[in-house]
């Protein structure tokens, strides 16, 4: 089971024009994986490399990613730790790899863990309403 840590889900317009590259920024911006303070887009393409190595199915370290990119390897592991903790990427071995083998298996992923997230915030509802006579 795949339990993704922190996702914003943000609602954006989709872009008019179909454009690989403008859709899977808006993509990554609606999962709220990247932001105004990244001016040279960074988490992007580290993602963009680590969606490539995941049709080969291959991992990448901190070093070939920030190497493939053009930003230090301090850059590089911030974004993966940032992407870590969204529970979309995993390191095994000193490698990074997409959690998932393609993205609507991680919209998937994504929907099953909000869906219990919210069974469990219902739970503790029903207790608090209990509790308090509600």
């Amino acid at each position: 089971m795949i339990i993704s840590k922190r996702v914003t889900i943000i609602k954006i317009r989709k872009p008019v024009e179909q454009n690989l590259n403008e859709e899977l920024q808006w993509f990554g911006h609606s999962l709220g994986l990247f932001n105004m303070r990244d001016k040279d887009k960074s988490c992007f393409r580290i993602f963009i490399e680590l969606l490539k190595s995941a049709k080969h199915e291959e991992g990448l370290s901190s070093d070939e990613i920030a190497e493939k990119v053009g930003i230090s390897r301090g850059t590089a592991i911030h974004h993966i730790n940032k992407l870590m903790e969204a529970g979309l990427v995993i390191n095994d071995r000193n490698r990074y790899y997409l959690r998932v083998e393609n993205l609507e298996h991680l919209i998937d992923v994504l929907e099953t863990d909000l869906k219990n997230t919210c069974d469990e915030l219902r739970k503790v509802a029903v207790d608090i309403d209990e509790s308090l006579g509600l």
